[in-house]
């Protein structure tokens, strides 16, 4: 059994190696190259995905996991070997669906689409991106169909990204979460406004990566084995457990931006950085879904770094970096205003409150293209129908409107966007159970000490990679569900209490 199981590992390596190729041509795309490279990127990307992708499928990799199954019985479920077996025969069974030409002609259109996307999205073009996300929305319905007797036809694509949630899953939780967040919101929107004009002056975007990457070091993200570099929309990637490397924007005229999306691609990268080594190579050496992904990059940039006691600490040294901007600004000013709760446009600089309900739109929105009851041409009116309903706000233009966010223009339609509602919800739980076992964590915080909640997360958390599902993650951290209970908590304490 040795000899397979070390056969399907060399197998294995050598998709990954693929896959971290691909991964690689992406961040150049998003990062350094220059327009005139995308015709040729994708058909780079395209090439090099459908190469995976073959290797995965091989037929030997079947027999392979065939011959494995009785070993992988005989071992305990927590067994690495039981566990790589397990995931890539999930993996397995549903990569074998997917035509590789398919796949190819996503990956290729993807990479012209992301180009197209940013050239229209600065002079809000929506024109422009119509017929690629028309040809994205076609693509994303012919992988769906790959995978017949679904109950809707988003459930595949949901699926890849939350393994084992399903579209009424999600919108069954997100209705008992808006049930609940919708009163409390109106209840603190009764509050006096915060005042926010700190956060509006000129900040020199060299100061606003310093100071940022000097939070990012402290709270545990290594530069030994990753790097920041400016994009169009923040993203972290891996080219190994060695290579994890995020991106960011900034705005001068706006600080939090560039520091939250800073600090949230950092909880990001942290979490792959924390995976055990002896998984490289391996389906394992990956998150464990979108969703949990998710709670480590909110966690870090919210709980942790939207906390009174987190800016106890770095307020002063933010001082020193903006002193004309800031000198004068109190502590609880500026709290208040990186805190501040109001009905807004983007989804990327919204509050904690009100973050939820942009996911919410997202995900209907996504349903209702793939159902077929929306059409692209009217996406932009129902899109900011839905806001006016839901935020009171409406876009006038199209880049604070459906040309926001890159995902429907880098990838597929369905599957997006409710990892990060879920990312919220289970930050939550999964602080709730470090708080249990470190009472003295925020005290930590307040000092600018972050070993003991790295070291929590890591041990319970970013060792795994994807050895176990979300929801048997869960289970193992809280011995308990999902639920909205602690997230709901949380909001209530912090904007109430």
């Amino acid at each position: 059994m040795q000899k397979k199981l070390d056969e399907l590992k060399n197998r294995l390596h050598e998709v990954e190696d693929l896959n971290l190729v691909a991964a690689l041509l992406n961040w150049d795309q998003a990062t350094y190259m220059p327009p005139g490279g995308a015709p040729a990127r994708g058909r780079q990307m395209a090439l090099v995905s459908r190469l995976a992708h073959e290797k995965f499928i091989d037929p030997d990799i079947g027999r392979l996991l065939d011959d494995l199954r009785a070993y992988e019985e005989s071992l305990d479920p927590g067994n690495d070997d039981a566990a790589l077996i397990r995931v890539t025969r999930r993996g397995y069974e549903k990569s074998v669906r997917v035509p590789p030409q398919l796949l190819s002609e996503l990956n290729e259109h993807a990479a012209r689409s992301y180009q197209t996307w940013i050239a229209a999205r600065p002079v809000d073009d929506f024109a422009a991106v119509e017929p690629m996300l028309e040809k994205t929305l076609d693509l994303s319905r012919r992988i769906a169909d790959c995978f017949p007797g679904y109950e809707h036809i988003a459930d595949p694509l949901i699926d890849f990204a939350d393994e084992g949630m399903k579209a009424e899953t999600v919108r069954a939780l997100f209705a008992d979460l808006r049930a609940q967040l919708v009163p409390l919101l109106r209840e603190v929107l009764e509050q006096p406004e915060a005042d926010d004009s700190c956060l509006h002056q000129t900040f020199p975007e060299e100061s606003q990566r310093a100071f940022g990457e000097m939070v990012i070091r402290q709270l545990g993200y290594d530069f030994n084995r990753g790097r920041q570099d400016k994009t169009h929309h923040p993203f972290m990637t891996k080219f190994s457990l060695g290579d994890v490397r995020i991106t960011t924007r900034f705005q001068e005229d706006f600080l939090a931006n560039g520091l939250f999306s800073t600090i949230h691609e950092a909880g990001h990268a942290m979490y792959e950085q924390g995976i055990d080594m002896k998984f490289e190579g391996t389906p394992l050496a990956g998150g464990t879904s979108a969703g949990v992904h998710e709670s480590q990059s909110r966690l870090w940039e919210n709980v942790v770094g939207r906390s009174r006691v987190f800016w106890n600490h770095y307020y002063p040294q933010l001082q020193t970096y903006f002193p004309k901007q800031l000198g004068d600004v109190e502590l609880e000013t500026f709290y208040k205003a990186i805190n501040k709760v109001q009905q807004s446009l983007i989804r990327t600089e919204a509050d904690q409150m009100t973050y939820d309900l942009h996911v919410m739109i997202r995900f209907d929105l996504e349903l209702a293209l793939l159902e077929g009851s929306l059409s692209v041409r009217d996406l932009p009116d129902a899109w900011n129908a839905r806001y006016q309903s839901d935020l009171g706000v409406s876009a006038d233009q199209a880049r604070n409107g459906v040309l926001q966010d890159v995902h429907w223009f880098a990838g597929t339609i369905g599957g997006a966007f409710q990892g990060y509602t879920l990312g919220n919800i289970m930050s939550a739980l999964f602080y709730q159970q470090a708080l249990l076992a470190h009472p003295d964590i925020p005290s930590q915080i307040g000092r600018g000490e972050f070993e003991t909640l790295h070291g929590w997360m890591k041990h319970n958390i970013y060792q795994h990679g994807s050895k176990y599902t979300a929801n048997e993650l869960i289970q193992q951290v809280t011995g308990g569900l999902l639920t909205i209970d602690p997230y709901m908590a949380y909001l209530r304490g912090k904007f109430l209490d």
